[in-house]
This record gives C-alpha cells, sequence and structure tokens, in this order.
C-alpha cells in the first residue's frame, strides 16, 4: 500500500517523526505542499492520500481508480468533496477535537493582544522609546481591562467551552450565541468557532457587523470564510467596530491585496492557533489510528 502526503510541512517541518505512518504502508511519499495542478501527477496510482488543503475534486477522484482512503490531516474537511467520495466508496476521516487547548489559548492570546497591546509597548521599548521617557511608565495605546468585560462565543462546541472557561476565570461575562443571540452580538469581544458550512460562508457581513457593539472586536480562530473580508475591512475603517483579532483568512497564503493585511487595528497571525508541536503530534498519531482503524474494518472518525 502506497501513502501519499499532500502537504505535510505545516504537520512536520522536520522536527517529528512520520515512523507511525511509515509502518503501515510500503511506501510514504511526503510533500511539503501541493498545488492542485500537481494533485493528479503526486497521487497517481496510491490508495491512500492524507491532506488538509488541496481541493480534493470529484474529478480528481474519478481519474485515480486506486485512490480508497482519504485522511484530512485537519478538523475541519471542506476541502474534500465527500459527497463524491462517498459515491466512489472512498473512505474519509478527520482529525477531531485535537487542539482544542492549544486554539483556545491562541484566542485568549489574540484579546490579550488587543486589550495590552504587548507587541506594540515592546517595539517601542526595543526601539529606545522608555530609555528617552521622562516617566517611569507610558503607554502608546490605553491598557484594557478584561475583567468586566463581556464576550459573545458564536460555536459552542470543546472549542467554544474552553474559550468561555478562560474568559470566565479572567472575569469576563460569557454570552453564548445559540443561548442569547442578542447579548451575544453585543458584547465587548465576538469570538468566531463554528465550523464552515455552504449555509454559514460569509455569516461576518455587512449586517452582521453593524449589529456588533460600537467599538467591539471581532476574533476568529474558525475558519477564514465565515468573513466578507471587504466587509470586515470597511467595518474597521467606518469604525463600526473597533478591531478584529485573526488567525485565519479566507484564502491562506493570502493574496497581497488583502483588504485585511496592513490595516489600523487589526491583528493577524499566519494560522497558528492549532500548531503546538504537542498539537502536530496528535495529529500523526490520529493519522496513524484512523488508518489502522481503517484497514481492519473500523469506522473511527469517519466522515463520509
Amino acid at each position: 500500500m502506497n501513502i501519499v502526503i499532500f502537504d505535510g510541512y505545516t504537520i512536520n517541518p522536520g522536527d517529528l517523526s512520520w515512523k507511525k505512518i511509515e509502518d503501515l504502508c510500503d511506501r510514504l511519499t511526503v510533500f511539503d505542499a501541493t498545488p492542485e495542478d500537481k494533485a493528479l501527477l503526486r497521487l497517481g496510482s496510491s490508495e491512500v492520500l492524507m491532506t488538509s488543503k488541496c481541493r480534493i475534486t470529484r474529478e480528481l477522484m474519478e481519474k485515480c481508480p486506486n485512490l480508497k482512503y482519504i485522511g484530512c490531516t485537519a478538523t475541519g474537511y471542506n476541502n474534500i468533496d465527500v459527497k463524491a467520495a462517498a459515491d466512489l466508496g472512498i473512505a474519509v476521516t478527520n482529525i477531531p477535537a485535537y487542539s482544542t487547548d492549544a486554539v483556545a489559548q491562541h484566542t485568549i492570546a489574540l484579546m490579550l493582544e488587543i486589550s495590552n497591546n504587548v507587541g506594540l509597548h515592546n517595539e517601542s521599548v526595543q526601539q529606545g522609546q522608555w530609555s528617552a521617557s521622562k516617566y517611569f511608565c507610558y503607554w502608546k495605546k490605553p491598557v484594557t481591562l478584561l475583567a468586566g468585560r463581556s464576550i459573545g462565543i458564536i460555536g459552542y462546541g470543546a472549542i467554544g467551552k474552553r474559550v468561555a472557561e478562560i474568559a470566565s476565570a479572567l472575569g469576563m461575562q460569557v454570552n453564548i450565541f445559540s443561548q442569547d443571540p442578542t447579548g451575544a452580538m453585543k458584547s465587548d469581544f465576538v469570538s468566531l468557532h463554528c465550523p464552515l458550512t455552504e449555509e454559514n460562508r460569509h455569516m461576518v457581513n455587512t449586517e452582521f457587523l453593524v449589529n456588533m457593539k460600537p467599538g467591539a472586536v471581532l476574533i476568529n480562530t474558525a475558519r477564514g470564510e465565515l468573513v466578507d473580508e471587504r466587509a470586515l475591512a470597511d467595518a474597521i475603517k467606518a469604525g463600526f467596530i473597533g478591531g478584529a483579532a485573526l488567525d485565519v483568512l479566507a484564502k491562506e497564503p493570502p493574496d497581497h491585496d488583502c483588504p485585511l493585511i496592513g490595516l489600523e487595528n487589526c491583528i493577524i497571525t499566519p494560522h497558528i492557533a492549532w500548531s503546538p508541536k504537542e498539537m502536530r503530534q496528535a495529529v500523526i498519531d490520529i493519522l496513524a489510528e484512523n488508518l489502522k482503524s481503517w484497514l481492519s474494518g473500523g469506522m473511527l472518525n469517519r466522515v463520509d
């Protein structure tokens, strides 16, 4: 059995081992990243594909009759035409709930960066502004106390629940959208933790943004395409909301003309919330367990 991994670099840039997967096959081929126009050539006659970013279409699957199993290397699998896979008898699995603590941690980190401006003040000190100051203390932007502020959580699964726990420990009021839509939308922070579907694509549009509390901050560590990026940029520029803190964008890597890059009051990190070494090792471990289950006739983490 031959296994191909289309986008292995972000999981294992060299600090981990693929041995658990290598032990399950005759040959393992790992590509750092795979553009769509190289997918057919690279997949070839392999029986097993593992990927998270490359779009796996019905057309590609039909051209690869040996393909029997697709292991998505992430929780979200909207890059895979799951219906086509089911029609063609191809098993599809994902990696559920492996990064709950890491994504929750990053969500809080983004919120703290918005409230405390740590990066801005460190840069100021490194540039010598503290040494030149007449005062023992100064701030480039006001520091905001989170205790007593509110956070609205949209998507109350494992990650949403963990964010709620941490925010509550910080003294924040937590408003869950599914329980109190108005309270969540009128919170000081609105944090997205829902999967991407055709129904909620661009759910954060102009109407959504003007209904947020003036001065509020949008946080997105879920999926980039939940947000209409042009509408968000316009809302920030117009002052409808106070800003945004994002770990995901609609296109990754983004184009140079992405309307959110370079925008004041918009913090962006390059989809790193999931990426602590422990989480990446968990991905490899679960990929191996999913494949073992399929090989023995099991249904572990099947989504097809």
